[in-house]
């Protein structure tokens, strides 16, 4: 049995791999960005998941998180689900605060970023980037940056597995009810990073989607851009690597 924190599990994606990983056996932590939002975790909880708050969008709320989670038991995975797709929040969501419970958590052994094909569209600049939400951030710009993140991570902690997940478009709240591909497929790469011993699941510095390895945007493969984006989130934030 494996302790996992799933982030935003009140619905879609989240919720159904938060559900599945119970369903397999394993002790898992779920996430809503307010109190009123537990509410639609309930049945999880029955079933013994544990709940945490924070929202997302702030960045003291991200901290007293990770600060709580270091004083329970140790998590062995972390799936970084929770994300927005327009707004003044959206590098906030995506990016900074995965990047702050990266950090800040005291180093589970597995780290599963959710990316999305439209990082082939996002900008291989930080020019320009507003973290702080000043003026609407772009999602692909987003899922580009934590793509890079990930396999930034991958390299400079050799002994962590961080892998970043494309579950396609599917019909989340997000993705809308006519989203082509497989729901059930959109969330198992996840689980199966997070959990499983097969020994695909235990190489890092992926980007996946389906259980396959695929070629992400070359700036991700780009070290130089992966230390200018962490030198960048360290300054932002006042928190190293």
């Amino acid at each position: 049995m494996m302790r996992i924190l799933v982030t935003g599990s009140t619905d879609g994606l989240g919720y159904a791999a938060a559900d599945a990983l119970l369903t397999a056996g394993h002790d898992v932590v779920v996430h809503a960005r307010s109190r009123e939002r537990t509410s639609a975790l309930e049945p999880l909880l029955d079933r013994g998941a544990e709940a945490v708050v924070a929202d997302f969008a702030d960045r003291d709320s991200v901290r007293n998180l990770a600060g709580t989670l270091n004083t329970g038991h140790r998590l062995d995975s972390v799936i970084h689900n929770a994300g927005v797709e327009t707004g003044p929040s959206v590098l906030e969501v995506n990016v900074v605060a995965p990047y702050l419970l990266t950090a800040l958590l005291e180093e589970p052994q597995r780290h599963i970023y959710l990316s999305s094909s439209s990082h082939f569209s996002g900008r291989p600049s930080l020019s320009g980037a507003d973290w702080t939400g000043g003026k609407p951030g772009s999602y692909a710009d987003s899922k580009l940056y934590v793509t890079t993140f990930s396999a930034a991570l991958a390299r400079r902690r050799p002994q962590v597995l961080a892998n970043a997940v494309d579950p396609g478009w599917v019909p989340t709240k997000m993705g809308g009810p006519n989203a082509p591909d497989d729901f059930a497929l959109g969330h198992e790469t996840q689980e199966w990073l997070a959990a499983s011993e097969d020994p695909d699941a235990l190489t890092s510095g992926g980007y996946w989607y389906h259980r396959r390895r695929r070629q992400p945007h070359a700036a991700v493969l780009d070290t130089a851009f992966q230390d200018e984006l962490l030198q960048a989130l360290a300054a932002e934030t006042g928190t190293a690597l």
